[in-house]
């Protein structure tokens, strides 16, 4: 920990934006809105999913393995030059490519010296119409953690379709985060906007925020945002707090830089007057790890 006795606030900043087909301008993009941030403030800041490139995942593209990049390699020394640069802690998605032929989604965490301070790769992996993210990468292995950068408590992200799981919530909680991050690449297929996209959207917004009650955290996810292929990205950015409050919320429809001052001491706060984790029955929920319970 840091400084949390003196300085309980973190500002937290997600960056929502549109990604080109120029992965050089997507980086130069990207530092912008990191150096506009921290000129706002924020000690950490997170972008969206994979927001080096566009989302590669709309069909089944071997040509798009090039994308990949090992850790660290040139996105992560970037966004390490910037975290060193501005003082902040910096949390980026990267298509990483681990070997040959095994490639993950991989959320990293720069600290403010410039050093990885942790690395999650996304445990869930969904196969849906422009989403076929089972071709390109292989699930995580690295579990659920949580990271000391300096921040003022221990930060963690979960990634995308992570972000439907409670057990993924949860046990990234249990292991000290204070802040859960869910970098993002959602959106509407246009076809269904019209009949589907106000409980689309909802339900994804109202899933985090349960989250952040359930575990007594706060919650913030950067999600993409402009029209890319099929999909329109529907941005709504949003941090809340452990009651589920929305701190700070994006449009659906814009780039922006979404800011927002956490305070830690309402972990404790929130979690002694819902003491959901004290009263957890772990005696009964060894059924949890079966796939169904017939």
């Amino acid at each position: 920990m840091s400084n949390l006795a003196s300085n309980p606030t973190i500002r937290v900043a997600l960056v929502q934006m549109t990604c080109s087909e120029d992965k050089a301008s997507n980086l130069d993009k990207a530092a912008a809105r990191v150096a506009e941030a921290a000129s706002m403030g924020a000690s950490v800041i997170c972008l969206e999913e994979l927001f080096a490139t566009r989302y590669p995942c709309q069909s089944e593209d071997h040509d798009r393995f090039s994308w990949a990049e090992p850790i660290p390699g040139p996105a992560t020394e970037q966004l390490a030059d910037l975290a060193k640069q501005h003082t902040v802690t910096i949390v980026g998605s990267i298509f990483e490519r681990r070997a040959a032929g095994l490639y993950h989604n991989t959320a990293v965490f720069l600290n403010p010296r410039g050093e990885i301070a942790g690395r999650y790769r996304k445990m869930h992996i969904p196969d849906d119409p422009l989403y076929y993210e089972k071709f390109y990468f292989t699930p995580g292995d690295l579990g659920f953690q949580a990271f000391d950068t300096g921040a003022g408590t221990k930060l963690a992200a979960c990634v995308c379709w992570d972000q439907w799981y409670p057990e993924a919530a949860r046990l990234t909680a249990l292991g000290g985060a204070g802040v859960i991050f869910y970098p993002t690449a959602i959106g509407w297929l246009p076809e269904e906007k019209e009949t589907y996209g106000q409980s689309q959207h909802s339900a994804w917004e109202t899933m985090m925020r349960s989250h952040a009650i359930a575990n007594g955290v706060f919650v913030a996810a950067p999600n993409r945002v402009g029209t890319e292929g099929g999909i329109e990205f529907w941005g709504g950015s949003f941090i809340a707090d452990p009651y589920g409050n929305v701190l700070a919320k994006a449009s659906h429809d814009a780039e922006e830089v979404v800011i927002a001052d956490c305070d830690i001491t309402l972990i404790e706060t929130a979690r002694t007057h819902w003491p959901f984790l004290r009263d957890r029955r772990i005696d009964a929920y060894e059924d949890l790890t079966k796939r169904y319970c017939d």
